[in-house]
Order: C-alpha cells, then sequence, then structure tokens
C-alpha cells in the first residue's frame, strides 16, 4: 500500500502521548528529558515528544491516531520503509527457527551467508568481516583493528564528526565536547581533531593539517565520515577523501571510512566512498545495513584484518548477540531490497534537493547527496522552531549540526516522490511564517 500524506487530527502532543511521556520520564534516565527542556528553553517552543504507535512505508502513526510522514527513518535506519517488509519477514522466519547460534563458536548458516554478503560491499575481493550489533561497535573494531594492524595508537578524528557514544568512539566523536569532558578521565587521549572542510577554500588548510599530525608516525588511523552525519549531513570539497588516501599511502596510516549514515545505498551508491574512487583500508557499517534489526560490521582488506589472526585467537572482538540468525536474515533482505534503490536514492534524492532550494531560497542552504540531505537555516533556535512547526503539520525531521542550526532528513530510499514535494511545501510554509 503506498503511503500517505499527513493525518493530524489531533494537536501534537495528544493527550495519549502526554501521558506515556510522563510515566516514561518517571522511570528513564533524566538525560533525555533534560536534553527536551534544553531545546524548549533554547527555542521558546514545546518540545513535549509524540509517542510513536505503529508504522507502514513512509508513514508514522502515533498513539493519538496521527499520521507522519517520517523523513528521518528510524536515525536513517529503516531504509526499506516501516514494516511489512523484507527484513520484517526474514527476521520473523529465522526468528521461529533459530533466535540465537554461538557467536563466534558455532555459527548459523545464515551468519556465513550475511558476512559473504557485506564483504562483498567491499570495493576490492578478499574482504574480512566483524559484526556487531550497532554502529559504535563497528567503529570500537576499526580503532582495535587499526591499532593491532600498525602498532600505532593514536587516531586523527574531525570535527563535527560523530562515531558514537560508547567509549572509543566516544573519544573520538568530534561531534560535542560536552559528549566527551565528563569521561575525559576514562577516555585517555588519543585521539587529535582537525577541522572538516565545508569549501574549496578550507581543503588544502585541512588536508595541510592531517598531513602535519600524521607525519608523526604516531597514528595508526584516519577515522572519517565521508559526508557527516549528525554534523548537518555536511558534503566535503571533492578531493577531500582522495586527499587523505594520499596522505594515508604515504605514512602507511589505515583510512578508516565510517560509512555507518552515508553507507549501504542512502547517498546514491552503496558506499558514500566511492564518489571519489576512494578505497578505504576500513569500512564500518550500520544503522540500514539490517533495515531495522540492530547489526553493523567493520569490513576491511584482508593485509589489515590479518592483524586479528596474529595473537593465535587470544585476541578477538565479539559478543553474545553479534551475528544472530534474525539479524543476519534482516541484513541479507536489506541488501537484496537497497540494490535495485541506489540508483533511484540518487535521482530522487537530486529532485528533492531541488524543490528544497526552491522552496527554501534565501533562508536555508540545502546539501547532501542521494536521500541524506541536510538544511542549514540562520541557528539553533531556528532549526528547533521549524523543526517543531514540521511536525505539526505531520512531517518528522530532526535537527543536527554541529551548532544545531540544520534539519537532518534521511527517509527511507521506497518514500514516494510527491510525499517529498509536499514536504517541500510545507518547509516553504513554516519558513515563511519563522
Amino acid at each position: 500500500m503506498p503511503s500517505q500524506l499527513p493525518d493530524v487530527r489531533v494537536g501534537p502532543p495528544g493527550p495519549r502521548s502526554k501521558e506515556l511521556s510522563a510515566r516514561l520520564v518517571a522511570v528513564e534516565s533524566p538525560a533525555f528529558d533534560a536534553r527536551r527542556q534544553a531545546r524548549a528553553s533554547a527555542s521558546g517552543t514545546s518540545h513535549e515528544p509524540i509517542v510513536y504507535s505503529h508504522g507502514s512505508g513512509s508513514n508514522l502513526y502515533d498513539v493519538d491516531g496521527n499520521r507522519y510522514v517520517d523523513l528521518t527513518a528510524g536515525f536513517g535506519a529503516l531504509l526499506l520503509g516501516y514494516p511489512p517488509n523484507a527484513p520484517e519477514t526474514a527476521a520473523r522466519a529465522a526468528l521461529d527457527t533459530l533466535p540465537l547460534a554461538l557467536g563466534d563458536v558455532y555459527a548459523s548458516e545464515t551468519k556465513v551467508r550475511a558476512c559473504e554478503a557485506i564483504a562483498a560491499l567491499f570495493p576490492e575481493p578478499g574482504a574480512r568481516v566483524m559484526l556487531g550489533l550497532s554502529g559504535a561497535d563497528a567503529v570500537t573494531c576499526a580503532l582495535k583493528t587499526a591499532a593491532l594492524a600498525t602498532k600505532r595508537p593514536r587516531v586523527l578524528a574531525f570535527e563535527g564528526s560523530y562515531h558514537g557514544l560508547s567509549h572509543g568512539p566516544l573519544a573520538a566523536t568530534g561531534f560535542s565536547s560536552s559528549f566527551r569532558e565528563p569521561f575525559a578521565a576514562q577516555l585517555g587521549d588519543f585521539v587529535t581533531f582537525v577541522p572538516y572542510p565545508n569549501s574549496d577554500a578550507e581543503l588544502e588548510t585541512c588536508l595541510a593539517a592531517v598531513r602535519v599530525e600524521v607525519a608523526t608516525g604516531a597514528f595508526g588511523a584516519v577515522l572519517v565520515e565521508p559526508i557527516l552525519g549528525r554534523g548537518g549531513c555536511v558534503v566535503p570539497p571533492s578531493g577531500f577523501l582522495a586527499g587523505l588516501r594520499a596522505i594515508c599511502d604515504e605514512t602507511g596510516t589505515l583510512l578508516v571510512a565510517d560509512e555507518i549514515w552515508s553507507g549501504v545505498g542512502r547517498t546514491g551508491k552503496m558506499l558514500a566512498s566511492a564518489y571519489e574512487s576512494v578505497v578505504p583500508d576500513v569500512v564500518c557499517l550500520g544503522k540500514g545495513l539490517g533495515g531495522g534489526l540492530p547489526i553493523s560490521a567493520c569490513l576491511g582488506r584482508a593485509s589489515v584484518m590479518d592483524a586479528w589472526g596474529a595473537h593465535g585467537g587470544s585476541t578477538i572482538h565479539t559478543g553474545t548477540h553479534f551475528g544472530s540468525p534474525p539479524a543476519c536474515a534482516a541484513a541479507l533482505a536489506t541488501l537484496e531490497g537497497v540494490r535495485g534503490l541506489v540508483d533511484r536514492a540518487a535521482h530522487v534524492g537530486d529532485a528533492f534537493r531541488a524543490e528544497l532550494e526552491a522552496a527554501c531560497g534565501a533562508k536555508a542552504k540545502v546539501r547532501g547527496r542521494g536521500l541524506m540531505i541536510g538544511i542549514e537555516l540562520a541557528d539553533a533556535k531556528q532549526a528547533l522552531a521549524i523543526a517543531r512547526a514540521l511536525l505539526v503539520r505531520g512531517y518528522v525531521v530532526l535537527t543536527g549540526g554541529i551548532r544545531g542550526d540544520a534539519l537532518t532528513l534521511s527517509p527511507p530510499l521506497t518514500i514516494e516522490p510527491e510525499l517529498l514535494s509536499a514536504f517541500a511545501t510545507a518547509l516553504g510554509e513554516a519558513l515563511a511564517k519563522a
């Protein structure tokens, strides 16, 4: 059934959402409610949450009966939209047959096939794979891989980057120093940050800074998002990834591409690093890989991943639920489903960005690739207010950017173009009233 336009019958949040949110606040960590209160204070707009009921295609419904068009798709994870879909069907079948194997001891056949399919995503043959549950697991594995393969502990990362909030990835997350500072004593001091280039004018300055740091010989990895995700869907200037590749080749440093958000077709290619024909040494995948189920992967060149075998099996990276049959089945179904949507993501995304630019005019800057899109507004206050105005109109979006001044859009790759056109109109109306 095709997804439908919004139908907001009760001003969000409705009474049922308010009731359930109050119950959640009473038992959940106060971090999340404190964040909502801070956003409300910053924007002068209510940020009381809605509570989801169910989803279908590109629509989601709240517990008060409102229908929304979802432009976030579970932080970009629902590449094929909400059920019913192929990943859900495959996962349910696997759950009925074998909910859990024995991790790295005795695998399931589904894990074997999933690892083969994921390894095939690497631009060169012979890649090796380690599975996880989250993007942070994949980044943790990549950081460990770099340390094992190079014997160099330091990592170079970028301001505005987001790699996850468990300890290793958190240390390399440049999105906000406030994420790291309370845990600084636990994180150590093995990461150096340099600015992420936003324009051609910044490119050489950035690459020069990378070259100076990496030339010390202390760095095992350069960790980079080919497109900043939470940082506002910033597309770097042409030549950035190729420049990093050259520096890494000169110094024996590993180039690690965090494609957790940008990978698996999101940007109009299976890997966003392919836009510059760059082959990283290690690639991190997550979010959309399972089509809504938790699975991630760290994959890399055999010559790099071989470092894991140099310790006689005493050094591993695993977990009880890594590579579970339902998650692996979902990943296989997702990869199969996405293959026919990659070109569509590129073409539909191009048309959508053009519509957004027309709707925004001089009031916002639109950027992105495929269906990974950022809309830079005047400031964080406006971004929060516009996000709320869009929710009232029946569209779910997120805010992002280093300064919180952007809307970030990552809809299902299956979303109907007419829904995107209607969103562009709604955004234009919201900006006109801002």
